[in-house]
């Protein structure tokens, strides 16, 4: 079941909105075997957007659109596809009184504007939209399916989750198996990782394949297998996926796909450890990915965001003459943060950053980009110097990411 994917919207081409839509479809249609061949996105322009609904249906049955669905005359997209498709916009009554209970619900008045949402094709199959005003619309012709839902992603994932995808199963029910195995990997470059696995990679039967899906100091090894006996396959994988692991052993941290914080929380509670961060160039950003995991409650137990000398003084204990003698960046100031910071909350672990974001503050010998990091668990600390770029916000998410990793890396000595 191969699927192409239109996402409208002036803001997504000029930079303004980051798409997230397209990503979250495909992660959950690969899910049910279906692949997207393609990802399109184009202005609020009729003519534009009849051209990618052509170009799409050319090449699959299957097109999901989001976008272009509010009720301000810069959003075509419903008058597009009732054109398109042949038909006359009708009032909808269902409609109207989905949005007036959430209107409601939020103890809001509809204007005039919003009840024009009320206005669909009658040449589609309406789907209620119970987070937003703007409905789901369902075409068919000539055995083609096109799917039109709101661009904000909580409405398109509710709408996707609960409505499209078991449509597109029943209405589609022919279709191969995708399924994948995936671990997270330190100790490699990709180049030294493909070579170590050379013949590992060789062995593989032709219904599998090995991706490599690099990020700093991380690779991301993932097993696809394609098939039509879904349990026949599964059973096949999991056996490539048990080899992979007796092969990599301990340079594999997380035996799933997991974002860094999430590896270390699943590390944290393999272990029934508790963790606090001490942040002073990150501000909070650490922190900010760790609860970001639902259950982080369990093993996270709070920040000291010590932007200020005096905040790292006077909360944490930084001792004020190692500060003089070493600078505010350098590895003793960052253990004494951590330090600090696991008295103070009572934790096993800590994480603590102080470096050089940018663009100003450099020092000599210390560009911008530098930081220095500290991870401890128990008595033991580790305090590591990384120099990275010139970007500030490029710096602080490098930072988080390192920050991650090497608290990950002292768990798993």
């Amino acid at each position: 079941m191969n699927v192409e994917i239109i996402v409208i919207g002036d803001e997504l081409l000029i930079g303004q909105v980051t798409d997230t839509n397209s990503s979250w479809m495909a992660r959950n249609l690969n899910k049910i075997g279906s692949e997207v061949m393609e990802i399109t996105t184009v202005r609020d322009r009729r003519a534009e957007i009849v051209d990618a609904i052509r170009q799409s249906f050319s090449r699959v049955d299957i097109i999901l659109m989001t976008g272009g669905l509010g009720p301000t005359k810069d959003d075509i997209t419903k008058q597009t596809l009732c054109e398109y498709f042949g038909g006359k916009m009708v009032f909808n009554a269902e409609v109207q009184k989905n949005n007036e209970c959430f209107f409601e619900r939020r103890g809001l008045k509809m204007n005039a504007s919003t009840r024009t949402q009320a206005m669909v094709p009658d040449c589609c199959t309406v789907i209620q939209n119970p987070v937003g005003t703007a409905p789901i619309m369902w075409f068919e012709k000539d055995g083609k399916v096109l799917v039109s839902m709101p661009g904000v992603p909580a409405e398109m994932q509710q709408a996707m989750t609960e409505e499209v995808i078991p449509r597109l199963k029943k209405r589609f029910p022919d279709h191969a198996a995708i399924l994948h195995r995936t671990c997270l990997v330190k100790d490699f470059s990709e180049s030294a990782l493909s070579e170590y696995l050379t013949d590992f990679e060789a062995g593989l039967p032709s219904s599998v394949k090995l991706a490599y899906l690099p990020v700093p100091g991380v690779i991301r090894l993932r097993l696809t297998a394609r098939g039509e006996d879904e349990k026949a396959l599964a059973v096949q994988l999991d056996g490539i996926f048990s080899r992979l692991e007796n092969l990599l052993g301990k340079h594999i941290f997380c035996h799933q796909d997991a974002t860094m914080a999430e590896a270390l929380g699943l590390l944290l509670t393999s272990a029934g450890l508790t963790i606090a961060t001490a942040e002073s160039c990150t501000g909070g950003n650490i922190a900010h990915e760790i609860t970001q995991i639902p259950g982080s409650s369990t093993y996270y137990k709070g920040s000291v965001v010590s932007y200020a000398n005096e905040v790292k003084e006077n909360v944490l204990g930084v001792d004020h003459d190692t500060i003089n003698k070493y600078g505010v960046v350098s590895g003793e100031v960052v253990g004494q943060m951590a330090n600090g910071v696991q008295r103070l909350l009572k934790t096993d672990c800590a994480i603590a950053t102080s470096g050089i974001a940018g663009p100003g503050g450099a020092v000599p010998g210390k560009p911008v980009g530098t930081v220095w990091i500290a991870v401890s668990k128990g008595d033991q600390v580790m305090c590591r110097k990384y120099c990275f770029g010139n970007s500030r916000t490029a710096n602080i998410n490098r930072f988080t990411h390192t920050a991650l990793l090497q608290m990950i890396s002292l768990l798993c000595e």
